[in-house]
């Protein structure tokens, strides 16, 4: 076995992952954080981060084939070869801190000049939640808890709850937070919105509409606009004031608001669908704010789903974190989260180089795959005189954007699930129509 001490890692080796997160970044965090080796090693520290990275690139196999893929375009170079466990000693010799202080400086919204990043001044993000399974180790049960009960018995696996804040047409993760599932959304909200910046406007979703999180938004000099329940168990909202668009003021969680009620109507070849909803909004101006433009700008919350979807199937493809032990599942999660924002941030870096193209038609799939070529491939491994600004990622995200996004009735439905029951049942519909929407501002209650 021959020895290197700075690793197999030359400058550019890891494509833009090593200029999105250079080598002096991560130095910089392993000496804050007290983590950067004492002697000489296989396996230095910046080594370990930038293999935890790649991980995330790879999560399909363990870390022994995710190194191999690191040196598999550096024949002929001094490399070292490590064994499954000495990988997983250095993993938890560096522990999840510098992944921590990575992720606080990588965090935050990617400078986009296209899209609906920014509405009326105000930088437009979206707040939700979602789960993920850990390895179902007795060290992570001591931590995560499964889930009892529902139609299938509960979950198999431990599981942990995941809240971010995420800016909206870039979705990039402007903050986050997460832990065990026995505490809820709102719960892991109350960390998040005490370190929210000033100018925000959050979506949220009606799990959050409670007076204490509005509270903390207004506190930090942001707004809200979030989705309230119309029947038994919302809030009350008394009329107070009717203003000319046709929503009126009341009052929510001792503050001044403005509520919007309106009736959505999807209406296809199939039929007309029509939905009751009703907003809250600390954006009390009518004139500066009309209803029907709030109303078409709250669909930007389903951008966090997106996200979390890209997360979850495009980057996990549904798998179980590979963490063994709560620390581990630290280290893990951080490191997911820099690597899905350092290729949002290399997808938006394209789309800039087009005011024209909205970020959105950028496609997640090929930036991860582009990423991945590029670690298989070591490209990038001399240096070059010439520095690309787009990037190898943004010009394959460029040659190929997804079509402008089209209306559609109902979300995508399995057709063929691992399993021998039908995934969404035998009788769904699943034939495309054209559709059309129509907004109508309600008058509220008397």
């Amino acid at each position: 076995m021959v020895r290197v001490a700075a690793g197999p890692f030359a400058p550019g080796h890891l494509g833009e992952l090593t200029q999105q997160v250079p080598f002096e970044m991560i130095d910089t965090v392993l000496a804050q954080t007290r983590c950067t080796q004492q002697r000489v090693r296989d396996l230095p520290s910046r080594v370990v981060v930038y293999l935890l990275l790649a991980g995330c690139l790879f999560a399909e196999i363990g870390y022994r084939q995710v190194w191999q893929r690191l040196i598999s375009g550096l024949d002929g170079l001094p490399v070292t070869d490590p064994s499954a466990a000495a990988l997983t000693k250095a993993r938890a010799r560096v522990g999840p801190q510098p992944l921590r202080a990575l992720f606080d400086l990588l965090r935050g919204p990617a400078a986009s000049m296209a899209g609906p990043v920014r509405w009326r001044g105000l930088l437009v993000c979206a707040i939700d939640g979602t789960t993920l399974f850990t390895a179902d180790t007795t060290a992570n049960l001591a931590r995560y808890s499964k889930q009892r009960g529902g139609r299938t018995g509960g979950s198999s696996y431990p599981m942990l709850r995941l809240v971010t804040i995420m800016a909206c047409g870039t979705r990039s993760v402007m903050d986050a937070v997460f832990g065990p599932i026995t505490s809820g959304e709102t719960t892991y909200a109350k960390d998040l919105l005490a370190r929210l910046p000033a100018g925000v406007l959050l979506l949220a979703d009606r799990n959050f509409a409670a007076g204490q999180l509005l509270n903390l938004v207004t506190g930090c000099g942001s707004h809200l606009l979030v989705r309230a329940k119309t029947g038994r168990g919302g809030p009350k909202l008394p009329v107070l004031h009717r203003l000319v668009d046709g929503s009126y003021r009341s009052m929510f969680g001792g503050q001044s608001v403005r509520v919007i009620d309106a009736e959505i109507s999807i209406k296809t070849k199939a039929g007309t669908v029509t939905g009751v909803y009703r907003l809250i909004t600390t954006l009390l101006d009518p004139d500066a704010y009309p209803a029907t433009t709030i109303l078409r700008l709250y669909h930007e919350r389903w951008e966090i789903e997106t996200a979390y979807l890209e997360i979850k199937s495009s980057i996990l493809d549904g798998r179980v974190l590979r963490a063994r032990t709560p620390t581990g599942v630290d280290q893990e999660i951080h490191a997911l989260l820099v690597t899905y924002q350092i290729l949002r941030t290399a997808m938006t870096d394209a789309t800039n180089s087009d005011t024209s193209t909205d970020p959105d038609r950028a496609s997640f799939t090929i930036a991860l795959h582009a990423a991945r070529d590029q670690v298989i491939q070591a490209a990038g491994v001399i240096a070059d005189t010439v520095i690309d600004l787009i990037g190898k990622i943004g010009r394959l995200v460029l040659d190929d954007l997804l079509p402008a996004r089209r209306l559609r009735v109902n979300a995508r439905t399995v057709k063929r699930a691992i399993s021998k029951y039908n995934a969404r049942g035998p009788n769904i519909d699943r034939r495309t129509y054209q559709a059309t929407i129509s907004l109508t501002i309600l008058a509220g209650p008397p």
